[in-house]
């Protein structure tokens, strides 16, 4: 089913939105986490991360389900397709991972932000975890700009499906093949 060039446009929209303001809040989360690392204002150490609890659930966690929602909206609706591209296969696979991390991830968090709002943390208490959340905030800002560079450079490659779609397609069938197309081209040269 592909969707009107109106709809098409709104659900990109909403997608391209959704995930820049995911990956926007995740850069803000590791800020944080560098702050509550770092400092030695004990003050400073506690609001990081009780910022990095709230950021996590009111923010983060929304962004990526909105991102999943609307980008399998986006894949569905247009003739990009959900499985018909690998590059759109990494992307879901990217936000179905990113996602369940995140959830996994926000039980770090709260810990953290529950010690940090009984007492001030010192550098080393729960460090390993502080330094968990620091090196998981950087990972993901790295898949997520993974996911970005796919989207702008769409590399070329069909799935199995995609290219059985295509084959089938009435618009193939009454034009050259493929391999046909490569050959010429191959001559010209």
């Amino acid at each position: 089913m592909t969707m009107n060039p109106r709809l098409r446009k709104l659900t990109l929209t909403a997608h391209v939105t959704s995930s820049v303001g995911w990956l926007g809040a995740v850069a803000v989360f590791l800020v944080l986490a560098v702050a509550g690392l770092s400092s030695g204002s004990a003050q400073t150490v506690r609001g990081a991360y009780l910022a990095m609890e709230v950021t996590g659930w009111f923010v983060l966690v929304p962004l990526s389900f909105a991102s999943l929602v609307t980008g399998l909206v986006q894949s569905l609706g247009s003739a990009w397709g959900l499985f018909r591209h690998y590059w759109v296969l990494f992307k879901l696979l990217i936000n179905v991972v990113a996602s369940v991390l995140l959830l996994v991830h926000m039980q770090v968090i709260d810990h953290v932000a529950d010690a940090a709002a009984e007492a001030n943390l010192s550098g080393d208490d729960l460090f390993g975890m502080r330094v968990q959340l620091l090196a998981d905030a950087a990972a993901a800002l790295l898949i997520l700009l993974v996911a970005v560079t796919l989207s702008v450079f769409k590399p070329k490659g069909l799935t199995r499906y995609g290219w059985r779609r295509r084959q089938d397609s009435p618009a193939h069938q009454n034009s050259p093949t493929s391999m046909d197309l490569t050959r010429r081209e191959a001559r010209a040269r």
